[in-house]
């Protein structure tokens, strides 16, 4: 699975979990509540599991990028540095939507 799928599947888990959760105090079962918190806390965890891949590609491609930029500044090609800065922008954002 794709850490966008993981990460949206874990949201749902989250959500799933806070629902059964809040059904459980509310009918007083309290067996109900603590395996919707358990529910909950998985699904943050699948969350932040896939949010930490995504972290890790960004941080990639942002040293890609910035590799690359440079060589092309060094070598005097416009178009290998434009492109170079394009990819490191692209993993600095990646990085910054999933933290």
């Amino acid at each position: 699975m794709s850490n966008k799928t993981e990460k949206s599947e874990g949201t749902a888990e989250k959500i799933g979990g806070a629902i059964k959760q809040g059904v459980g105090k509310l009918i007083g079962d309290d067996v109900m509540v603590a395996e919707g918190k358990a529910k909950e806390l998985k699904g943050e965890a699948r969350q932040e599991t896939a949010k930490a891949g995504e972290r890790t590609k960004g941080k990639l491609e942002e040293l890609g990028g910035a590799i690359k930029n440079r060589v092309g500044h060094l070598i005097d090609d416009e178009q290998m540095a434009a492109e170079g800065k394009a990819t490191e922008l692209k993993g600095e954002e990646r990085q910054k939507d999933n933290r």
